[in-house]
């Protein structure tokens, strides 16, 4: 079966005649805001990614989090109803170790800022891992970790001043908690660089590297990445010339969708992981009185102006989102991102006038 695949320069939604389960044979799976939301679960996520590995494909579970071991991650999952296994889970601390295994000979000294999944994992990988600078490392790697505090981030500065190459697990600036956007690894990073005056490598998303090392270890030559988040899952899928299937379940909300530049653009829209197991109707351009409409299944939008317009159901009580179905947010995204790539603003459609926009669950 031949899976729909974006053309090279192009940043539309594609369709899918058949569930994306059966044209994909790897689903490379973001976890929070996908799988799970901090300690609740995700509705339809279990029954969805269960089935999916019912009729046979591939998981590989790629997180920025670098905290988390294989097997911690598995019991997480596990509490979740999702089944998986140590050897499915790609963080961002497996990453970092494939990326100094790019410049750095095997066990090599290495000084963490981080916890136990990232010590494990560059264990796992050969490296001698330290925990002082006077061990003269040849790299420091740092990830988020709640064990991170000053004398750890001090002892990481001194190594690099020392020389040593500064690698990061992911540079996400927040991270999302159950109280908010609580600080990410990227700015305890930043504070790293501030001081030390160098630019680190970087692991994880929004970089192509770890969808290209998650599918390798997976298997599978028809990916397709699952995220919430997009500019990290799906700038990192498109990166890697990966189909993208988004869900409103972690931090991009419709409104951010519809109003994405093309390198964050996914290929495919749902409300949940029921995207999964479900056809995606084709976007179709059509043209009324000389307007340009995408239909896609029987509601059609516009770009008028400066304004989006819908035909159909939509419903916005007083002072409420406006409330659309799962293909009016399509048809809203397809006209948008069309307008957008007219104007020649590289993609960027916030110009747009767009309301607060909830997406009704099929």
């Amino acid at each position: 079966m031949t899976a729909p695949t974006p053309e090279p320069g192009t940043a539309a939604l594609l369709d899918c005649q058949c569930p994306l389960v059966q044209a994909y044979d790897a689903a490379l799976l973001d976890l929070d805001g996908v799988c799970f939301a901090g300690d609740a679960r995700v509705e339809y996520a279990a029954a969805s990614v269960n089935g999916a590995r019912e009729q046979g494909m591939r998981l590989s579970f790629v997180t920025n989090n670098a905290s988390r071991a294989p097997r911690t991650v598995v019991d997480k999952l596990g509490r979740n109803g999702i089944r998986a296994f140590p050897g499915e889970i790609f963080s961002a601390a497996m990453d970092a170790a494939a990326l100094l295994h790019e410049h750095l000979a095997e066990s090599s000294a290495v000084l963490v800022i981080g916890g136990e999944g990232l010590r494990d994992a560059l264990t796992d990988e050969g490296f001698e891992v330290v925990a002082s600078a006077d061990d003269e490392p040849a790299a420091v790697v740092q990830g988020w970790d709640p064990v991170v505090d000053w004398a750890m981030m001090s002892e990481g500065l001194y190594a690099i001043a020392n020389g040593a190459l500064h690698v990061a697990t992911n540079l996400d600036a927040t991270l999302p908690t159950e109280r908010g956007f609580a600080l990410g690894n990227g700015s305890l990073v930043a504070a790293i660089v501030n001081a030390s005056g160098r630019e680190p490598l970087a692991g994880g998303k929004p970089f192509p590297g770890i969808y290209e090392r998650a599918l390798a270890r997976a298997g599978g030559t028809r990916p397709l990445a699952v995220g919430d988040r997009l500019n990290t899952d799906h700038v990192g899928a498109r990166a890697a010339g990966i189909p993208g299937l988004h869900v409103l379940t972690g931090v991009s909300d419709a409104r951010d969708v519809i109003s994405a530049p093309a390198t964050e653009r996914p290929s495919f829209l749902h409300t949940d992981l029921r995207g999964l197991t479900e056809p995606h109707p084709e976007p179709v351009r059509t043209e009324q009185d000389g307007q340009v409409w995408w239909r896609v299944g029987n509601r059609s939008a516009r770009a008028l102006g400066s304004s989006l317009e819908l035909t159909g159901a939509v419903s916005s009580p007083d002072g409420a989102p406006v409330r659309i179905d799962l293909d009016s947010y399509r048809a809203l995204a397809v006209a948008a991102w069309d307008w957008a790539d007219a104007q020649g603003r590289s993609g960027e459609a916030a110009a747009l006038e767009l309301p607060e926009i909830e997406v009704i669950e099929p």
